[in-house]
């Protein structure tokens, strides 16, 4: 049952990244321009940002089961439509269907989460993650082939056919849930914004991955121009080789995993944190361009990569600990705060590449990993100090004081 709702993790990931690959393709096969074909990815983006507002938090009111069979569902068939679609707004619509509902793998997790132990949910969310980690890297070269071999249309195709097999497998291979929550669907779209106001956990495993995720999305946003400028003079495929390298992190995430369950998310954390730095030293050192460079990037890309997977397989652990009944509401706003965190920090980059180049980036990399250390480190390592006749209080105890520790 693990490795279906891994599969579906990728399945449902591999439809946000495949359609970038085969823009040109697209924008040959209906006589537009490269512009106006890559609305197409712009619209499946959004849609799947509308999808994790609107949809995601229903998973606390509707049967995990019946509600991911029906968004495979909806989702091979959008697909179907995008590869049949006779014109640019028609495959526009058709992608931002796609986007809306191909959300599955925000509700893998909750699910996950409730059918296995808490001493296991660490490596389960883990090997979801790695899941998802291949249907991203995957797609693009996935879809390029295809597309070149067979037209931009075979890829859509052949992603309905798997979202379809799919939703038919999970009706059988994953056993039903009942749901958590009998709110009205308005209380369930502003519960995540309330949800972060009174759950100081929830907060931090925010914080720990919008920041991680901003220094990821800025070395990655800035990469590109790195290899293309004056010390290295490489194309796209450059990029694309060594974010083949990432693939590594699909290994690393289940062991992870294993680590939150046995020692707890913190420590877990910590090591990822501090990885972090490690990468934005090691990464440094692309600067100087020629082989050394160019290992020193795949090195400190790989350093991040791992880091940061690993680390949201300890943020999940710890959020969806928060409260059981609402961990689909939980994982929306985590997972808006992360993609948000990683919009942000794409646009530092390219900002902070033009005034300080490199060096720049990798700077605001260690400075993003550094202000969640400081975050980090009072909670992992809290201050006491002694309440009545001698006893102490840990104040990193939420909510209930002293009792509540115990």
């Amino acid at each position: 049952m693990v490795l279906i709702l891994a599969v579906t993790c990728a399945v449902a990931v591999g439809n946000l990244y495949f359609p970038q690959a085969i823009g040109p393709l697209v924008a040959a096969g209906l006589q537009v321009s490269p512009d106006a074909a890559a609305t197409v990815v712009t619209a499946t983006q959004a849609g799947y940002t509308a999808g994790m507002v609107l949809l995601v938090p229903l998973g606390d009111r509707l049967p995990h089961r019946s509600f991911l069979v029906a968004l495979l569902a909806v989702t091979g068939l959008a697909l179907l439509a995008a590869g049949c679609a006779p014109a640019l707004p028609a495959l526009v619509a058709a992608s931002t269907l796609v986007g809306l509902t191909t959300v599955g793998a925000q509700i893998v997790g909750p699910l996950a989460a409730g059918l296995v132990a808490a001493d296991r949910q660490g490596a389960v969310i883990g090997t979801l993650l790695s899941g998802s980690t291949g249907g991203m890297l995957l797609a693009r070269t996935f879809s390029g082939t295809l597309g070149e071999w067979l037209g931009w249309r075979a890829p859509y195709l052949v992603a309905a056919v798997l979202a379809l097999l799919l939703a038919g497998v999970v009706v059988f291979a994953v056993p039903a849930t009942a749901a958590s929550s009998r709110r009205r669907y308005a209380v369930l779209l502003a519960e995540p914004l309330r949800l972060l106001r009174t759950e100081p956990e929830l907060r931090r495993s925010c914080f720990y991955q919008a920041t991680v995720f901003a220094g990821f999305s800025a070395v990655w946003t800035c990469l590109a121009l790195l290899l293309a400028g004056p010390a290295y003079g490489l194309g796209a495929q450059a990029v694309g080789m060594i974010a083949l390298v990432g693939a590594a992190s699909m290994v690393c995430t289940p062991f992870a995993g294993r680590l939150v369950d046995r020692y707890g998310p913190d420590p877990v954390n910590l090591v990822c944190l501090l990885g972090v730095l490690v990468s934005a030293a090691v990464l440094t050192a692309g600067a100087r361009g020629g082989a050394l460079g160019l290992a020193a990037l795949t090195l400190g890309t790989l350093v991040l990569d791992t880091a940061m997977q690993c680390g949201m397989v300890a943020n999940q652990v710890r959020v969806y600990a928060v409260r059981a009944d609402a961990r689909s509401r939980l994982n929306t706003a985590y997972m808006t705060c992360a993609y948000l965190g990683g919009s942000a920090g794409s646009w530092l980059g390219v900002r902070v590449w033009g005034q300080a180049g490199w060096w720049g980036v990798c700077v605001l990399v260690a400075l993003l990993a550094a202000l969640a250390l400081a975050r980090h480190l009072p909670a992992r390592y809290p201050r006491t100090r002694t309440e009545g006749p001698g006893r102490p209080r840990n104040t990193a105890c939420s909510g209930g004081g002293y009792d509540s520790c115990l």
